[in-house]
Formats: structure tokens, C-alpha cells, sequence
């Protein structure tokens, strides 16, 4: 059985004077792929695109033969496209950024035949190889120039042993997504704080490449001094104005359950320090599916948008409207 939400706008919202304020109703009933079910909004004529700014896809085990996994990093669950496609549908999810997933590490084949065969629909975000040999540039500058991708994930734990992401490689590669106005994304999987001096540097060397915190940095609601300092630091970097911020894949950075309205505070925060148009959504597809489903990834964020009264306003900036205009010059208008 799965939480049924819908949305409404009544009244006024008590922090935000004359702006709508989400009211949530729930009920109950199952779902196919998602623990929630669409949402019905009535606040506004006019309606805005849902665009996922993180998720993966990789081969079915009967792609895998044209599409071969990266050995040792095989997938335990199902997540190729068709999959995606059809838990986007049932969620009212119009577009998103494919990240290249480590199943597949720097073999992008797979993704680039996605984004090919549904270009209006997905944007290519691929993943820096980090080679001492320098051949990561390289790739990365023909993932762009000749497959279209628009983003680039740096993982600094695939960096060679003792390297910073800072090397003449890194860089490098930070200093040309810059020049072909490709975002960087950071994976900071086991915290911002082991990493933030790194991201700090590169900002300031290179204030033209835009960058992506993924999953709130992997900040948890801060349970002691030491994260309220790390969490402190993710809020200082709202100084690079090229910073942005995935509200992403909420059940990895929440210490609760679906809706995950610990993470509360942190979006209130985060939106006061960067604005809601450097904050967007993303649902850390195929794992949301069996957390709280792909559906609940979304609806997770009007539940924590109600309890701080967020204005509908911010809520289009931070489902769609930000990784829009962010990839504006990018992306084909977004179709339903």
C-alpha cells in the first residue's frame, strides 16, 4: 500500500506574504513503481515542466551483450530506459539528466544511444576519467562535441590513489567544461568535508564553470558540531554564484523515512542561501524505486515544500524550472 497525496493552494502561507502556500490531503491506495500517486495542482493556469536533474540508466540484462557491464559492476536491479520511461510517465516527469552510472564507468555507449534515440527528452551528463595519461580530456571533449552531452560528473574517488581532483587533469577538464559551457557535477559520497577545499580552488580558479553539488553534498541533518560545520560549509559555497545545488536523491542524505521531512530545515536553508533558481530536484533513479518509489521521489519534495511554506514559485524553480534554464542552451524544449 502506498501514500496518496494531492495538492491544493488555500490561503496564504505565514512565512511568505501574498504567495501561495502548498496544503497536502493524504489517502490511501497501491501503485505500480511508486509509493505516491500524481498530483493535481491548482494554484496557477499556467504550468511548468518536471525535469529530473539526476538518475541512471544502464543496459538490461539482454542489452548487456551490445552494452557489456564494467566487470565487478554489475547491477543488481533493473534500470534501463524503458523502465525509466515508464516510471516518468506514471510520475509526470517530462525530462531529465541521464548521469553516467559506474556499471558502465567510462564506456558511455549505452547512454549516448538513450539520449539519440529520445533527444528531446534527456540531456547526457558523462563521467571524467581522471587518467594520469591525460586520454580523460579527450573523451570528454568528444562526449560533448560529437554525442551531445551536456554535463560531466567528477568522482574523486576514481581519481589515481594519493591525486587530488585538483591535478593537471582535473584541471584541466574543469577548465574546459568551463569554456564549452558544460556544468561539473560533484559526487561527494563520503562528505563535502573531505572534499571542499578541492571545490573551493577550482571555483575560484575557474569562476566560468558552472557546478552541481549532488544530493545536498551528501549532507545529513546535522546531528553534531562537526556536520553543522560541514553543512555550514555547503552554505558558504552559495558565494561562487556558479554553484548550484541537487535537492537529490533524498533517501540517501534523510535519517527518516519517506517523506523525509527531516531534510526540512536543510532545503529552507539552502534555498535562503542560493535561491530557489540554483536548487533542483533529482531522484537518484532506478535506486529511488525501491525506497520510496519514483513517484514519492517527487512527491517528497511538495511534502517538505509545505512544511516550510515554500512558495509555489520556488517549488517550479526547484522541479524544473532551474535545470531548464540551465540547460537551456542545451536542451530541446521539453515536450509532454
Amino acid at each position: 500500500m502506498a501514500l496518496r497525496l494531492s495538492t491544493v493552494v488555500s490561503g496564504v502561507g505565514p512565512r511568505h506574504s501574498g504567495k501561495p502556500r502548498l496544503k497536502l490531503r493524504f489517502g490511501v491506495r497501491s501503485g505500480c513503481c511508486a509509493a505516491v500517486t500524481n498530483m493535481a495542482f491548482t494554484e496557477t493556469p499556467s504550468t511548468f515542466k518536471v525535469f529530473d536533474s539526476h538518475l541512471h540508466v544502464w543496459a538490461s540484462p539482454q542489452e548487456a551483450g551490445k552494452f557489456p557491464y564494467f566487470p565487478g559492476q554489475e547491477p543488481t536491479l533493473p534500470g534501463n530506459a524503458d523502465f525509466l520511461l515508464q516510471c516518468m510517465e506514471e510520475a509526470g516527469v517530462d525530462g531529465a539528466l541521464i548521469v553516467q552510472p559506474i556499471n558502465h564507468k567510462f564506456d558511455h555507449n549505452y547512454v549516448t544511444s538513450v539520449l539519440k534515440k529520445y533527444p528531446i527528452k534527456f540531456v547526457g551528463c558523462c563521467l571524467a576519467n581522471p587518467a594520469d595519461d591525460g586520454s580523460g580530456l579527450k573523451q570528454f571533449e568528444d562526449l560533448v562535441l560529437k554525442d551531445g552531452y551536456r554535463a560531466i560528473r567528477f568522482n574523486p574517488y576514481l581519481w589515481p590513489t594519493g591525486e587530488k581532483m585538483t591535478n593537471k587533469v582535473g584541471k584541466a577538464i574543469f577548465q574546459r567544461a568551463g569554456e564549452l559551457n558544460v556544468p561539473v557535477g560533484f559526487m561527494c559520497m563520503k562528505g563535502l568535508g573531505l572534499h571542499i577545499s578541492e571545490i573551493e580552488q577550482l571555483c575560484t580558479e575557474f569562476p566560468s564553470t558552472v557546478v552541481l553539488l549532488d544530493h545536498l553534498a551528501f549532507c545529513k541533518p546535522p546531528i553534531n558540531d562537526e556536520e553543522g560545520l560541514v553543512f555550514t560549509q555547503l552554505l558558504n559555497l552559495s558565494r561562487f554564484p556558479q554553484v548550484h545545488v541537487k535537492f537529490s536523491a533524498l533517501f540517501r542524505v534523510s535519517r527518516g523515512q519517506f517523506p523525509y521531512l527531516d531534510l526540512s530545515p536543510l532545503l529552507s536553508q539552502v534555498v535562503s542561501h542560493f535561491g530557489a533558481n540554483r536548487v533542483m530536484w533529482g531522484s537518484d533513479f532506478p535506486f529511488v524505486v525501491a525506497e520510496c518509489g519514483y513517484k514519492g521521489a517527487k512527491e517528497a519534495v511538495h511534502n517538505i515544500g509545505n512544511e516550510i511554506s515554500l512558495p509555489f514559485s520556488d517549488l517550479e524553480w526547484i522541479m524544473g524550472r532551474t535545470a531548464t534554464q540551465l540547460f537551456q542552451n542545451q536542451l530541446t524544449p521539453l515536450k509532454n
